[in-house]
């Protein structure tokens, strides 16, 4: 898993860490304020945070005495194009499956009609 499209969705693998992410989305935060809801350690958390940084969704900095974690959420726009890529593919063969059903339909009707002027 050396890149990084592989790391975010490993990451994004775990539901305390998409839950994370998510209320990182609304607002930075610290590890203590991440922390709060969930009946874990402030280590526990961190563990989390770390390997959202691994993956590049997160980064820490330093405000005077607090460390807000910040989502990087241009990140997205990775696994976005990725997913768009595949979404567009399947777009095209159901659009294929549509022609093909819609011409298979032609022809029951075609015979049906026939069949009646009989």
């Amino acid at each position: 898993m050396a890149d990084q499209l592989s790391r975010v969705f490993a990451a994004l693998g775990d539901p305390t860490r998409r839950d994370i992410v998510a209320r990182l989305a609304a607002q930075d935060a610290t590890v203590g304020e991440l922390a709060a809801p969930y009946d874990v350690s402030l280590q526990a958390v961190s563990k989390h945070l770390k390997v959202l940084e691994d993956a590049g969704l997160v980064t820490r900095t330093r405000d005077a005495q607090r460390r807000p974690c910040h989502l990087e959420a241009e990140v997205f726009d990775l696994m976005t194009k990725w997913i768009e890529r595949y979404r567009s593919e399947a777009e095209e063969r159901y659009q294929r499956l549509d022609a093909v059903l819609a011409q298979m339909q032609g022809r029951t009707i075609r015979s049906h009609d026939q069949g009646a002027a009989s």
